[in-house]
């Protein structure tokens, strides 16, 4: 391996300076001088093909994604990527069919906070709301430490002061115009992230030793990591991934803000275009991690966080390292701007549109106010939580398990006329309840309580199966594909579940919060007449001769808990 190549200082400062420069002359370009409340959240609802599927794609093509999946590669050997990267893109896949279903319901809404505060009430929408802003905090603090890294590695700078450039650049020009500059600038930045990944994956096979190595590195792999089909990255990624997959489709609020802008005759043709370019890019950068693993490379004082730039500064020449450079940090900002309109949405729409001034009292000017201030505190508080300097990998499953026990109820929410409030509530609830000590083996489960801890779970295999063959075919098929799959694997995995601690509280968290969410649906006798919804969401900030729609919230028909 030879000697790790840095940046010089006045390089780093240009190349920061033209990235982040051109970030924020295309958000001036595109303010406006009386900015709209919700042109800042959502576009206006009418955003078109190329700028709303580059958007999608540059968004969950982050640096903590590129990470993570080398670092599953490292761990896990040929099918860590794979598994990493082809079920991240099956997420963005399974947003089309049940975006449909939330944009038929909800045309003019904001977040999917909202929507619930308009089919539940107060209890439900603060859940998912609170949910979000862990998860974008979580998302934002680990793309600073991933540009920290960067630049820790690759540079004359420290890890601190590349957090800060960061973080400072990222807020410059989002502040500007929110969600509007967040989606053009994705669509600049995409372009530059798959050009990158196209150059340097191909210079860095054949700089490491190309097809010669797999020969000669395969003794510094364990026969798991050797294996196409080994069951170590099935059970320990490949699985708790594909639990995972619906709950980032279905709670995530950066993914629920692009379904909110795009045009709604161009939902599916725009996930799908993200769903394979999202794959392909994932999953070719997780084999820098399977090089590492096959050229016997150890990361930088032990951190798999160093993975990426450590193979960047080992095998690229200047000018690729250059080009490295604005990848990484391109794909950092498309997320983390992405973040920070999340949280700037959930503040203007959920906390204070509604729950603060009211639908019919909340003034757009306010809401842009509040809006901002909500990007510059998120900043703060991640640059805070960054310098932890936690496991990216880590802090992925266990926001996507979280938002687990939100799925179920969700989803039935957009089709069940009988969901409650009470019956949301109580699923979230109890589903983080069962999650946590599970996933955290805060509770000894070598014995009946293992058994118990594995029903669950395999009744949790059966949800998630049958709620993507939902999305896809219909109630029908959905029941009979989760039957089929819970009833097969239950003589497998009955007794030995227990053992992954990752996927079986995510899976547990998923049953759990379905039985509980059927079970007091069916005890329930009042249908919810969804057309309100869409007199409940709508504009807050009206055009010249345009209204805003009014609420007509029916205070007997108003659920609570």
């Amino acid at each position: 391996m030879g000697e790790l190549q840095r940046l010089s200082g006045p390089v780093v400062v240009l190349l920061i300076l033209l990235f982040f420069g051109g970030s924020l002359y295309i958000s001036i370009r595109i303010s406006r001088k009386k900015e709209n409340a919700d042109g800042y959240m959502t576009g206006g609802g009418r955003i078109g093909f190329g700028i709303s599927a580059a958007s999608m794609t540059a968004t969950w093509i982050w640096a903590s994604s590129m990470y993570a999946s080398a670092t599953s590669g490292y761990t896990y050997g040929l099918s860590g990527p794979i598994h990493y990267g082809l079920w991240g893109a099956l997420m963005i896949l399974l947003i089309y069919p049940f975006g449909r279903r939330i944009r038929q319901v909800a045309p003019r809404a904001h977040t999917i906070a909202e929507v619930m505060y308009a089919r539940h009430g107060r209890s439900s929408q603060l859940m998912l709301a609170g949910s979000n802003v862990i998860g974008s905090l979580i998302s934002l603090t680990s793309n600073l430490i991933a540009g920290g890294a960067l630049i820790g590695m690759l540079t004359p700078f420290t890890f601190s002061q590349g957090i800060v450039a960061i973080a400072a650049g990222i807020l410059l020009y989002t502040l500007w115009s929110g969600f509007r500059a967040s989606v053009l600038t994705d669509f600049v930045q995409v372009l530059a992230m798959l050009g990158a990944v196209v150059i340097i994956i191909p210079v860095v096979f054949f700089a490491a030793g190309g097809p010669g190595l797999f020969e000669a590195g395969a003794a510094n792999l364990t026969p798991q990591q050797g294996s196409f089909f080994s069951s170590d990255a099935f059970f320990n990624q490949g699985a708790p991934y594909i639990a995972a997959v619906l709950a980032y489709a279905i709670g995530n609020q950066t993914i629920a803000q692009r379904l909110f802008a795009v045009r709604e005759d161009l939902i599916k043709k725009t996930f799908v275009t993200a769903t394979v370019g999202y794959g392909a890019t994932i999953i070719g950068i997780g084999m820098l991690g399977v090089i590492a693993l096959y050229a016997g490379i150890d990361p930088i004082d032990g951190d798999v966080n160093n993975l990426i730039p450590q193979m960047a500064a080992t095998y690229l020449s200047p000018l690729l390292l250059c080009l490295f450079f604005v990848m990484i940090i391109g794909s950092l900002s498309s997320t983390a701007d992405a973040d920070l309109t999340a949280l700037a949405s959930i503040t203007m729409a959920d906390i204070y549109g509604h729950n603060v001034a009211g639908k019919k009292h909340a003034d757009p000017r306010t809401m842009i106010l509040i809006g901002r201030i909500t990007m510059i505190v998120a900043i703060a508080a991640a640059l805070y939580f960054a310098g932890s300097q936690l496991n990216i990998l880590d802090l992925l499953v266990f926001v996507g398990a979280m938002w687990g026990a939100l799925v179920f109820p969700v989803i039935a929410s957009f089709y069940w006329n009988r969901v409650t409030n009470l019956a949301f509530s109580a699923a979230v609830v109890l589903g983080l309840a069962a999650f946590i000590p599970v996933r955290f083996s805060w509770v000894d489960l070598s014995g009946g309580l293992g058994l118990v801890s594995d029903v669950w779970a395999t009744i949790g295999i059966g949800v998630v199966l049958g709620l993507m063959a939902f999305g896809f075919f219909g109630t029908r098929v959905a029941l009979v594909a989760g039957t089929i799959s819970t009833l097969a694997a239950a003589p497998f995995t009955i007794g030995f579940l227990h053992t992954y601690p990752v996927l079986s509280g995510s899976l547990v968290a998923y049953s759990v919060s379905t039985v509980t969410c059927v079970v007091l649906t069916l005890l329930a006798k009042r249908e919810f007449d969804f057309a309100l919804i869409k007199q409940r969401t709508g504009d807050f900030d009206a055009g010249p001769g345009e209204t805003t729609q009014p609420e007509t919230l029916d205070p007997a028909g108003k659920e609570t808990v």
